[in-house]
């Protein structure tokens, strides 16, 4: 049977598309979830796409974080379902407090748009399994508020624990802490980026590399070796 991973649309979404796209890609099937449906469709893993979620009013995230399907997905992950947040999708995380921390505003108040290189930081969690350790990859990056933020008894207990997923390399294009791009949950089930890998899932377009397809691959082999 197929693998069967979600990919929720809030009102102001504009990658769920591209994700639906490279889990195709990826050989698992898509499965489009509405925000006000809290009936997840017994997908497998769950994925919160880029864009601009009620279009970022009060914060990036913070209304998106109420919808009724967040009730679900924040059940759910909570007791072992793999989620990936992506820029917008990252913020919500951190607001539904799946992951800690915050993503304010980029400290030169510009929004930026690049392709940005990262390095593997955590190799072994379910959305990361495909790349090696402290592997380069480049990817692109979209965002106004990417700058990750937290305390540093946070900081510090993230980097002890392996929690750095990501981390930007050459040039850190927002101001986030320590150069985090991207963090994971104790459990590895639950991972949050501001890049988008599915920007960068085929030669012709995005970067022209295809180093985004792992995240989606590493998910697809999680599932079906469950």
């Amino acid at each position: 049977m197929t693998a069967r991973i979600g990919v929720v649309t809030f009102p102001g979404s504009l990658d769920d598309r591209d994700t639906q796209r490279a889990i195709r890609l990826a050989g698992a099937e898509p499965v489009a979830l509405w925000h006000k449906d809290k009936d997840l469709k017994q997908v497998d893993a769950v994925v919160l796409c880029g864009g601009f979620s009620y279009g970022d009013y009060l914060r990036a995230g913070a209304i998106a974080r109420f919808s009724p399907v967040m009730d679900t997905v924040i059940e759910q992950a909570r007791a072992g379902l793999p989620v990936l947040g992506i820029c917008n999708g990252f913020q919500i995380l951190t607001e539904a407090h799946l992951l800690p921390g915050a993503m304010l505003g980029n400290d030169h108040l510009h929004f930026i748009c690049r392709d940005q290189k990262l390095r593997v930081e955590n190799a072994s969690t379910a959305w990361t399994s495909d790349y090696e350790q402290g592997q380069e990859i480049s990817i692109p990056l979209k965002n106004m508020d990417g700058r990750y933020v937290a305390d540093e008894y946070t900081l510090d207990k993230l980097e002890a624990e392996g929690r750095v997923a990501f981390r930007y390399l050459d040039f850190n294009p927002n101001g986030s802490l320590r150069d985090i791009a991207g963090i994971t949950n104790e459990a590895g089930n639950v991972v949050g980026l501001m890049p988008h890998p599915e920007h960068a899932v085929e030669p012709l377009i995005g970067t022209g590399r295809t180093d985004g397809l792992p995240f989606f691959t590493s998910i697809l082999k999680k599932l079906v070796n469950a």
